[in-house]
């Protein structure tokens, strides 16, 4: 049996669609049958040659989405709660996987550096060729975490789980917002609205979200935000105003950075309150930089830290969340165009104008 996938080359070259054999599962591995796999504003980064590996690579790209179980490999019984698993169950997983011996995994840190090896670590001509979610089947090597999905959520409230929902969960978690506090969301594409609704539930008394779409700004007063500030609008003075305006004066407790743009740091830095915390989220994209004056952190101790993943919590409480919250939030909508796999470049241009939330691929 033969599957597709579809293999990215060169920077903003069209994927190519390839078929491939379709493996069995080692023992402790799980094959995957997609159903919807998003496109992630990380695989733009990586499309538009922003990725760790050599231009000429051929990488499956893709890491968010649904899938059912099409194949268990030996000794595979269960998900990670424990619960029986079986062919044709719905199942999101990591689409990373902790090495398990490294310094940051032996301390109990989510920044395991070789973590992707078996995603875009591998190249996608060869075995077991399904490394990523842009493909009919997504291959699991032992070690990720499976957790089957509620029937109750569907696959478009699903598939963003793995990667946009648990991310947004963790940063905040690790940002430590109070009760009261103001959280400023640098970007509403889908994980500034899952932020907005997130802070909201964490007790977060202002939300203020930027963005430079009407369209976006709407919907994320729909998931929580209070203050919606367009960015093309106003000046950085102009919106520094705004933050203090709804902090008592003070700026922002929070301030969480997901546009995957180095521009948009400097300003977050000075939005902060002295002591505030600015997480980073949306700058995945080797060799882009920006100048910054550190002065402006340490003279005021702020705190700035870099999220990149996730630890195993977050993904049953993500689809908890999900459950508790789905009549509350029009979660529906974060996925606004949806393409046939075989049109999958025609997302990618989609994605890449900026012309959708999350564009995603249907099977």
């Amino acid at each position: 049996m033969k599957g597709r996938v579809a293999v990215y080359t060169d920077p903003r070259g069209p994927l190519e669609i390839r078929e491939y054999p379709v493996p069995d599962p080692l023992p402790g591995g799980v094959l995957v049958r997609m159903r919807q796999a998003n496109l992630c504003g990380s695989d733009l980064h990586f499309w538009r040659g922003h990725g760790p590996f050599a231009p000429g690579t051929p990488i499956v790209l893709g890491h968010e989405g649904v899938g059912t179980v099409a194949a268990l490999g030996a000794g595979v019984t269960t998900d990670n709660l424990g619960r029986a698993l079986r062919v044709g169950d719905r199942i999101v997983y990591s689409y990373f996987k902790p090495c398990g011996k490294c310094w940051a995994c032996v301390s109990g840190k989510a920044a395991c550096p070789t973590r992707n090896r078996d995603w875009i670590g591998r190249r996608a001509d060869e075995s077991p060729y399904f490394n990523g979610t842009y493909g009919d089947y997504h291959y699991l090597f032992p070690g990720h975490w499976i957790y089957r999905v509620p029937d109750e959520l569907p696959d478009e409230l699903a598939s963003p789980v793995n990667c946009a929902l648990c991310e947004v969960i963790y940063a905040l978690h690790r940002g430590r917002i109070t009760l009261g506090d103001t959280v400023v969301v640098q970007g509403a594409g889908g994980l500034g609205l899952y932020a907005a609704a997130v802070a909201r539930e964490l007790g977060a008394a202002h939300v203020v979200a930027f963005d430079r779409l009407p369209a976006r700004l709407d919907l994320a007063r729909q998931f929580g935000a209070d203050v919606t500030v367009n960015v093309d609008e106003t000046t950085p003075e102009e919106r520094e105003v705004i933050v203090r305006d709804h902090s008592d004066g003070i700026g922002a407790d929070l301030v969480i950075e997901l546009v995957g743009s180095p521009a948009v740091v400097p300003e977050g830095i000075r939005l902060l309150r002295p002591g505030g915390t600015y997480v980073w989220v949306g700058n995945i994209g080797v060799g882009r930089c920006v100048e910054i004056e550190p002065a402006q952190v340490v003279r005021l101790h702020k705190s700035i830290l870099g999220i990149i993943a996730y630890e195993q919590w977050a993904i049953p409480r993500a689809l908890d969340f999900l459950l508790r919250t789905r009549a509350k939030y029009p979660f529906r909508k974060i996925i606004s165009h949806q393409f046939p796999f075989e049109r999958v470049n025609e997302a990618l241009a989609v994605a890449d104008a900026g012309e959708c939330i999350r564009a995603a691929l249907v099977f």
